[in-house]
C-alpha cells in the first residue's frame, strides 16, 4: 500500500490521480496507524516550508515519517514535500525541517523570472532507480520559487534555468524527491512514479 500523506498542503487528488493512471490505488491518509503500514510513503506539496512544518507537527506525523523511513521504507517527497525532507528552510522564516536529506532550502537566485514555472529537461548526474525508466533530456513540469542546496552525493539530477542549475531529483537510499511535480508531468512523470511503485514491496 502507498500512502500519500494528508497534512493540508493541497495537491492531493492529482497525485492521487496519477497513481491511479499506472494502475496503483495510493490511499489519502493522516492517519497514524494506516502511515504505519505503507509500503510506500508520498508526501506531496503545495505552500510554503514553515505551513508544512507547523502542519506535521499538530497532525503528529514527524515521529511516525521518522519511524517509517528507519524501517526503510521508500518515501518520495514532490515539490514541497521534498524541500521539507532537507536539514532547513529559508521560506518566510529560517525552519527546520525533517533533515532526513542534508542541505536547506532557499530563494532561487537566477537571472530567469520567479517563479520558475514551465517544462525543463532533466540532465542526470548519477544513477538511481527512480529514474530507471527515462532518459537524460526528458522534460517535467516544475512549479517553485524556492530551490534546495543538496551535498553532491544526494543529488541524482538537475535542469538548466537561466544561469542556474536547479535541483530537480535527490535521494539517499529509500529517501527521494523532486522538485517538479510528477502528476503534471505527462508521461515521463508516469514512469517516474511507476519507478517509485516498483521500489515499494
Amino acid at each position: 500500500m502507498i500512502v500519500i500523506v494528508d497534512y493540508n498542503v493541497g495537491n492531493l487528488m492529482s497525485v492521487q490521480n496519477a497513481f491511479l493512471r499506472i494502475g496503483v490505488e495510493a490511499v489519502v491518509s493522516r492517519d497514524i496507524e494506516v502511515i504505519r503500514q505503507a509500503k510506500g510513503i508520498v508526501l506531496p506539496g503545495v505552500g510554503t516550508f514553515p505551513v508544512a512544518m507547523e502542519n506535521l507537527i499538530k497532525y503528529q506525523l514527524i515521529d511516525v515519517l521518522q519511524e517509517r523511513k528507519e524501517a526503510g521504507i521508500p518515501i518520495l517527497g514532490i515539490c514541497l514535500g521534498m524541500q521539507i525532507l532537507f536539514e532547513k528552510g529559508y521560506e518566510v522564516q529560517e525552519t527546520q525541517g525533517l533533515r532526513f536529506l542534508k542541505g536547506e532550502v532557499k530563494l532561487m537566485n537566477v537571472s530567469e523570472k520567479i517563479p520558475h514555472m514551465g517544462w525543463n529537461e532533466l540532465m542526470f548526474v548519477k544513477k538511481h532507480p527512480l529514474i530507471q525508466n527515462i532518459k537524460e533530456g526528458d522534460y517535467v513540469y516544475f512549479v517553485h520559487s524556492y530551490m534546495a542546496f543538496p551535498s553532491d552525493d544526494e543529488l541524482v539530477a538537475y535542469c538548466e534555468y537561466g544561469d542556474q542549475k536547479i535541483t530537480a531529483i535527490v535521494a539517499k537510499d529509500h529517501v527521494m524527491g523532486c522538485q517538479f511535480h510528477p502528476e503534471k508531468s505527462g508521461a515521463i512523470g508516469q514512469k517516474i512514479l511507476l519507478a517509485f511503485k516498483e521500489m515499494v514491496q
